[in-house]
């Protein structure tokens, strides 16, 4: 009851917070909604100054009417219908932020972050600027209340908005819109972080040998002023002739504290490939490493190949994403990316950054064939997310969201990094900024053949 009462509070702690006004927006921003709170009564029973919309198949469509306590929006004959309610933002100005929030009240609806939107789409006149708009974050739920709230900035051009309150397969249940609000507002900050990856291949080493190595890239780093940087995988066996048996080692162990020791020094963060030994199993493993060189999380590879599982190394069973200082961060291990579902998992967890020590390889297509470049960059395509590689074999990477190569070592040794934006939303030309509408569009309740055993294939 202690566990479940502290929850509810946390929650609560939560909604409150993130339904509070904006910094900058306070009772002297001027409300550009026409009727924020659904109260006057306008044709068919709608509210003044909304307007409904309907699929062009009407039978699936949603209906909307005003009643005493808001706007309710349901599609009581059809499971999979779909409406909403459109109202037009005028005095917008390109370059200005604006705070915006809404909060509805939700009955048996039971995927809300699928089902309940709140989208705004700058215009400039009639015309769209993008055809998607920009959904609004949230839903965070309390109980049965949601509510939604995000800074945006409009972009050059924009002279007004169209604000729609949308609602996707209920599945029998309601949504009764309470209240919106559009306000200008300060900036939000960015969230600029220096990201680095290692391109070194060590070669008739020792593992003593290695640690100093990329101990060395750590320090380089740290003169650089990065915040975060990946070294490969197995550091302590590449380019030694060592065997897992030689080389495996408890973590906390030796290895780390080397590395620990200089990424304190260095106050930077370290991802880093070990062979961990647990008892008697051994796992292929990476560390993350924090500002004071603590260990701050761990990864074990899933996805073993013949060459690993030959050799009796275990597989991990979990896909953890880690909390640091500039946002959530998950690592997966060279092999992992021959298989999509890894990052969409650590995607779905919340990861922004995704880190690869990797054998190899992000070699570049060849001969039309599709190659370890090209898969990490739609890897971080279809999830928004950056991927940061550091490989043995073709370039170590940073690539961003939308799949552009930010960093790359272009076949030298040492470190190479950029500086990203985690606050930044670039939107796909299309279908809108992804990793927002990706992961509402996913059908998991069809996805139960992936949860089934392999079956033997021609």
């Amino acid at each position: 009851m202690i566990i479940c009462s502290r929850k509810c509070v946390f929650i609560a702690a939560v909604f409150a917070l993130l339904c509070s006004p904006a910094p900058g927006q306070g009772n002297e921003a001027k409300e550009l909604v026409l009727n924020p709170t659904f109260t006057s009564s306008g044709k068919e029973g709608l509210p003044a100054h909304w307007s409904v919309w309907v699929p062009v198949w009407e039978k699936a469509g949603c209906t909307a009417q005003s009643v005493s306590e808001g706007l309710l929006i349901e599609a009581p004959t059809s499971p999979y219908g779909v409406g909403g309610v459109v109202t037009k933002i005028r005095d917008i100005e390109g370059g200005q932020a604006y705070a915006i929030k809404a909060t509805c009240r939700l009955q048996n609806v039971p995927a809300p972050y699928r089902s309940v939107l709140v989208r705004i789409s700058w215009t400039d006149g009639k015309k769209l600027l993008h055809p998607a708009g920009m959904l609004i974050r949230g839903p965070i739920l309390d109980g049965d209340l949601a509510c939604f709230k995000d800074v945006l900035t409009a972009p050059k051009g924009a002279d007004g908005a169209q604000l729609s309150l949308e609602v996707k397969w209920p599945q029998g249940g309601s949504v009764l819109w309470k209240q919106v609000s559009v306000r200008p507002t300060s900036a939000p900050l960015p969230r600029k972080v220096k990201v680095g990856t290692v391109y070194i291949r060590p070669r008739n080493s020792s593992p003593k040998n290695n640690l100093k190595l990329f101990c060395e890239q750590i320090d380089a780093a740290g003169r650089m002023g990065l915040d975060i940087l990946c070294l490969g995988e197995a550091i302590t066996i590449v380019g030694t002739g060592c065997s897992v048996k030689d080389c495996a080692e408890p973590i906390p162990g030796a290895a780390t504290r080397e590395l620990g020791d200089a990424a304190r020094r260095n106050r930077i963060w370290v991802v880093a490939g070990l062979t961990e030994r647990d008892g008697d199993t051994v796992y292929n493993t990476a560390v993350l490493l924090d500002r004071r060189g603590r260990i701050a999380g761990k990864y074990r590879k899933v996805h073993l190949p013949r060459e690993e599982w030959k050799k009796g190394i275990t597989p991990g069973d979990s896909y953890p994403v880690f909390k640091t200082d500039f946002g959530t961060v998950a690592i997966q291990i060279c092999y992992d990316w021959f298989f999509p579902e890894a990052e969409t998992i650590f995607a779905l967890g919340g990861a922004e950054i995704i880190f690869a020590p990797t054998w190899g390889n992000t070699l570049p297509d060849e001969d039309g064939r599709v190659n370890g470049e090209s898969v990490f960059r739609v890897r971080a395509r279809d999830n928004g997310v950056y991927m940061v590689p550091s490989v043995y074999s073709g370039n170590s990477l940073v690539i961003d969201p939308m799949g552009k190569i930010l960093a790359s070592s272009e076949g030298k040794q040492g470190v190479f990094w950029a500086e990203i934006d985690l606050n930044a939303r670039e939107a796909l030309s299309w279908v809108g900024y992804w990793r927002a509408i990706g992961p509402r569009h996913r059908r998991p309740d069809t996805y139960a053949p992936l949860l089934e055993a392999s079956q033997e294939r021609d």
